[in-house]
Formats: C-alpha cells, structure tokens, sequence
C-alpha cells in the first residue's frame, strides 16, 4: 500500500498555491472587500451601542411586535434582553448581533437572487449542489485560515467565515420556495399576460415568502452558532467570554456566557418565527 500514498494526489498543495495566488493578485479587491464590510459593521454596532441599552431593548419589542402581534412574545423578547444586561454582557451581545446581522445582509443579499436564478436554471443547480455541500460540510475551522489570510484579524474575517458556512441555507431554501410554485398558478399568471419579471414577483415570490423568512431565521440561527468560531480570529462578542472560560478551565463563565448566547438565539428564533404568527 506504500506505493498508494507515496503518490498522493495534491489536494493540499493546490489548495495552497490558489490561495498565495489570490492573495498575491487580489490584494486591491480584498482590501476594498474588507473596508466595505468594516464600514457596515462599524454602522451596525454604533446603532445598537450608542443608545441606551433600554431604548434598543424598547425598539427589538417594537420590532418583534410587527412581525408577531403577540404580546407574549414581546414580553419574552423584553425580558430576555433584560436577562442579558442583568448578566453585564450587553456590549458582547451588541457585538454578536452585529456579526449576526451583517451575515443576514450579505447571506441574504446573495442568498436569495442566487437560489431565484437557481430554481429557473436547473443546471446551474445542478452545478451548484456540490459546491454548496462542501460549504456546508466542511470544516468551519478551515474557513478561518483563508480568512485570516485575505482579511488579518478582527471582525471582517470574522464575518467571511461565517458567511461561506450561512450562505447555502438561504440559497436551498429561496431555491426550493420558488421551485415549488405550483405550474397552476404560473400557467395562470401567464395566461393574464404577465411577463417573467411580473410571474415571478407577484407568484413565485409571494408563494416562496414562508422558505425565505426561513431561510433567515436559518441564516440568524447558523451565524449565532459561529460566534465563538469568530472569536478565535479575533471577532468581538459573545464568543470571546467563552474561549476564556476554556482557556482558564472557568465553569462558571462558560456556563453564564454559553446561557446568554442560549437566550439570544431563543430570542431571535421568537422574533422571525413568521410563520407561527396567528
């Protein structure tokens, strides 16, 4: 069997030369990629840091209210961020939430056209699948790598990772919504002259709405879950308390910051549950 790995294929080593390449032909396009993303992060995390922490908590109710008109829920979300500024971690969930809500606007801002154009070419489907598997299945700890390259430390790598590992959710599942339109309701749009754009905003969208909000509430659960990921690449958050609490074998800490994490995540997955609404 010697002579099996004594001719090992490169994946390795390719992998590592498209990398030194990039880096080294594409230093203009990541920089400004990365002063970009910096920006918008940077406006995200003054919005939420610069008010008083009850005013934010007062405009999450609001929010939560439009989307559920369920009193319940708003009490909970309420209650649960006052849960977190009890527990002193609202600047780490500020942080967080900022992560958070940087991915859904990039994850849904490919995301979506991706997965639309994907339901009307099923070859580029076709073509996408194996690609959007190894994203997913991959290793999150080696999308920091190539990240740290391109990006240095901080936020934006950050954010890269956890974009690359999001951004299949929201594209499977736009995909499947506007694929599932039934050809009925097509046949008809069409049958009244509506043209493609038309078809497809005032039919397939509509018809897709509950696997887009989805996607989102998928898109917002998975980016959460990257936040102690981020923090070993120098990103600001929650992620941060809990790397300490495995350094310092600190119980306590991972216990009380993995539980404020918990909260968050069950309070975000209360607000877009759209779906359950009555």
């Amino acid at each position: 069997m010697d002579w099996l790995t004594e001719n090992k294929i490169p994946v390795g080593k390719v992998a590592g030369n498209a990398f030194d390449w990039l880096e080294s032909r594409g230093a203009i396009f990541f920089d400004s990629l990365s002063d970009i993303l910096e920006g918008m992060i940077d406006g995200i995390l003054w919005v939420l840091q610069t008010p008083n922490p009850l005013i934010v908590i007062a405009a999450f109710v609001v929010l939560t209210w439009v989307l559920q008109r369920n009193w319940k829920v708003c009490l909970f979300v309420g209650l649960g961020f006052l849960f977190v500024l009890n527990q002193d971690y609202w600047e780490e969930t500020t942080e967080s939430l900022t992560l958070v809500l940087s991915a859904c606007v990039v994850c849904m801002g490919v995301g979506v056209p991706v997965g639309i154009a994907a339901a009307h070419r099923p070859r580029l489907y076709a073509a996408m699948r194996p690609v959007l598997d190894l994203m997913q299945t991959l290793p999150t700890f080696v999308y920091l790598i190539p990240a740290i390259v391109f990006f240095g430390i901080g936020m934006v790598p950050g954010l890269i990772a956890t974009v690359i590992f999001v951004l299949p959710a929201p594209i499977r599942l736009t995909w499947l919504g506007v694929s599932s339109t039934p050809q009925a309701l097509q046949e008809a749009a069409r049958a009244f002259g509506a043209t493609p754009r038309q078809t497809l905003v005032k039919v397939e969208l509509p018809y897709a709405f509950p696997q887009i909000m989805a996607g989102l509430n998928q898109t917002i659960m998975l980016s959460l879950s990257m936040v102690v990921i981020a923090a070993l690449v120098g990103a600001d958050g929650l992620g941060v308390p809990v790397v300490r609490a495995l350094n310092q074998v600190n119980t306590s800490l991972g216990f009380e910051s993995g539980f404020v994490i918990v909260v968050v995540a069950i309070i975000l997955d209360r607000m877009l549950n759209v779906g359950a609404r009555k």
